[in-house]
């Protein structure tokens, strides 16, 4: 049916590129280029049948014995023959006829058949009868085909087992044909399906060309003298004849070809053929890495990559791969939520006996990213203890300048309830880690409680900038402006400084900075007694606060560990040990270390108490102080605060300066 109605509608060709039957000049003279114009469209409309009828029997290509090797060689010689055959008939027909019949007679074949037009006639109708019934064998096949693949979900109708034969497609396919049929006007069927023939001969012409051209070591065609640039032009000159047909039917056809393969991408099932868009990504994605080098990235193309500690703490149900707003935070400090985010756990035990435990947990946080709508890869590390596992991971992960650049763990609030006496090494150890790597880290603490998209939160975002971090506190908090979620929220960077700073000087210099960066906000700056005059004053009454309490209580505990390892050190007789290692713990340094995060806590609870969220330069462990004692200075420092972010920058900056 195909073959018998494009070999048919010469007219159509004809009308659709725009030259008239019969081209005439202003006083009405027929144009001696007109026949041009016959000729061309005779070679198009005569010989595009016979390329039908070639993919036609391409399509059935299951039935042979050796397909890679009577393909090629069936095709080119069908091609080659065909080709020779519509050539000569172009010669014998200029031959015998005139000019006038050429543009004239429809049925020049039947004219000048012999012994009768007759012969002809017949012939016109056992070749559509013939090509109507490949038709109807081949296209039931490939409609049953394409189902199996799982490519349209909306052809599962259509699946066949092996061996069967296609009896819903075939009647599907009929139906389809009697419609057109009942149409009565071949002109208008034409258009639409050499459209959609030559969209299936680009879409080949691309495929070998791309495959070719990104030198998939998937791709080792048997021809010999294949090169991707014939495929370049085959595509091309597909596309082109496409829009000199009917640039309308083309602009329809493509756009219903995108949305079929855009319906593809989203229902369909991954099948085992690959894809070379994929391809092209894979080699566009090491082009870009390469290009990005291992140089150090220039602030203003600085991207926030986190490295996300899924399970650190482990008091989770083994069904949750994540913490459920772990997600939600991370979309927070990417802005418009792009960029890629490195989901990472590890479990303690045996590679060669966790390794398929591994994987099954991999794919469970993969599910867990993709329900959350967070860009991001998803892996899993098995270790003999978490911290060898990070230890691994931030040495390794990612590649040059596409490696994490953000290390995020929520604040282990469950170690004193819990009695987790492992938990503050592993803290230390990792914070430590992070250093040593020239990683950023960001400590939630009140995760559970961190908004998501449909709270919107009111107040402020409050910045206790203590330590010079290259601005990443800063860029942190304009990230969550851009969220709905605190869009409605104004930033408040205080300035911590003893009491003999000038508050005046040091509150116009950070202005002057924040407008440098072009940061909207409110400077204010906060005198905080130093532990020397607290040394000074010390027979004096302390004023009373939220804080108070919990610095008695960490005092009491620090003292009685101290006095443990006293006397743990004078039982064994051996030089004072701190977390494995020989050290000599500095009780004044305790106590100052100590004091400075209880007096921390105090302004912060004066004046953040109604924040949306507060950010915190993160302290660094202390050197000779046991961890125990740093988990005790954490827990004073975010007493009471409900939602606070804790960050440390690193040894660069990650914002511009324009002065």
């Amino acid at each position: 049916t195909l073959e018998g109605i494009t070999g048919l509608s010469l007219t159509s060709l004809r009308d659709n590129w725009g030259s008239e039957y019969q081209r005439t000049n202003n006083a009405g003279v027929p144009d001696p280029n007109g026949s041009i114009y016959w000729g061309f469209n005779a070679l198009v409309g005569l010989f595009f049948p016979a390329v039908t009828g070639i993919m036609a029997g391409s399509n059935r290509s299951a039935s042979l014995k050796d397909t890679q090797r009577s393909i090629p060689i069936g095709t080119l010689s069908a091609t080659l023959t065909t080709t020779a055959m519509y050539l000569l008939s172009v010669l014998l027909f200029g031959a015998l006829s005139t000019r006038e019949e050429l543009l004239t007679d429809r049925l020049l074949t039947a004219t000048v058949a012999w012994p009768t037009p007759v012969v002809i006639y017949i012939g016109i109708i056992l070749s559509t009868l013939g090509a109507a019934l490949q038709c109807l064998t081949g296209a039931p096949r490939l409609l049953a085909a394409i189902a199996n693949d799982d490519i349209l979900p909306v052809l599962n109708y259509f699946k066949v087992s092996e061996g069967v034969e296609p009896h819903a497609a075939t009647l599907f396919t009929a139906l389809i044909c009697i419609g057109c049929v009942i149409i009565g006007n071949l002109d208008l069927i034409t258009p639409t399906i050499t459209m959609f023939f030559l969209l299936c001969y680009a879409g080949v012409n691309l495929s070998c060309f791309l495959l070719d051209l990104l030198d998939a070591p998937s791709w080792r065609p048997r021809w010999k003298y294949h090169h991707w640039s014939l495929s370049l032009v085959g595509a091309l000159l597909c596309v082109v004849i496409m829009f000199l047909i009917s640039w309308s039917f083309t602009v329809i056809s493509l756009a219903l070809a995108s949305l079929i393969y855009y319906y593809v991408s989203l229902k369909g099932k991954a099948g085992d053929w690959g894809d070379g868009f994929k391809s092209a990504y894979f080699q566009l994605a090491l082009r870009s890495l390469r290009s990005l080098g291992a140089n150090q990235v220039h602030p203003k193309n600085w991207y926030p990559i986190p490295l996300i500690l899924c399970r650190p703490w482990g008091k989770l149900p083994e069904n949750v791969p994540c913490h459920p707003k772990l997600a939600d935070f991370a979309n927070c400090m990417k802005k418009k939520g792009r960029g890629m985010s490195i989901f990472v756990s590890t479990i303690d035990g045996d590679y060669h006996e966790l390794a398929e435990d591994a994987k099954t947990a991999c794919h469970q946080l993969e599910a867990y990213i993709e329900y959350k709508q967070c860009e991001g890869v998803a892996e899993i590390i098995v270790a003999p203890s978490m911290s060898e596992g990070f230890r691994s991971i931030v040495q390794t992960m990612g590649l040059g300048n596409l490696k994490p650049n953000i290390v995020v763990v929520r604040y282990p609030e469950i170690w004193r309830r819990e009695n987790l006496t492992e938990i503050p090494s592993t803290f230390v150890s990792i914070i430590n880690d992070c250093i040593i790597a020239n990683k950023a880290v960001v400590i939630v603490k009140g995760l559970d409680e961190w908004p998501n998209e449909f709270q919107r939160q009111y107040g402020t975002i409050d910045l206790y900038w203590i330590v010079r971090d290259g601005g990443l506190m800063l860029l942190l908090s304009q990230l969550l402006l851009t969220k709905a979620t605190f869009e409605s929220c104004k930033i408040q960077v205080f300035c911590i400084a003893e009491e003999d700073t000038d508050a005046a000087e040091l509150k116009t210099d950070v202005k002057k900075f924040l407008y440098d960066l072009r940061m909207h906000a409110e400077v204010i700056v906060v005198t905080m007694k130093s532990w020397e005059s607290h040394v000074e004053n010390s027979s004096s009454s302390a004023q009373p606060d939220d804080s108070q309490e919990a610095y008695t209580s960490a005092r009491r505990r620090i003292s009685a560990y101290l006095s443990e390892m006293k006397e743990t050190t004078e039982r064994e007789g051996r030089p004072q040990m701190v977390d494995g290692k020989q050290a000599v713990v500095n009780e004044e340094k305790v106590d100052k270390f100590l004091y400075t995060m209880f007096k921390l806590n105090s302004t912060i609870l004066r004046h953040s108490r109604m924040a949306a969220v507060v950010l915190v330069s993160l302290p660094p462990p202390p050197l000779n102080h046991p961890a125990y004692f740093y988990m005790e200075y954490m827990d004073m420092l975010v007493e009471n605060v409900p939602r606070m972010l804790i960050v440390r920058g690193y040894r660069r900056d990650v914002v511009t300066f324009f002065t």
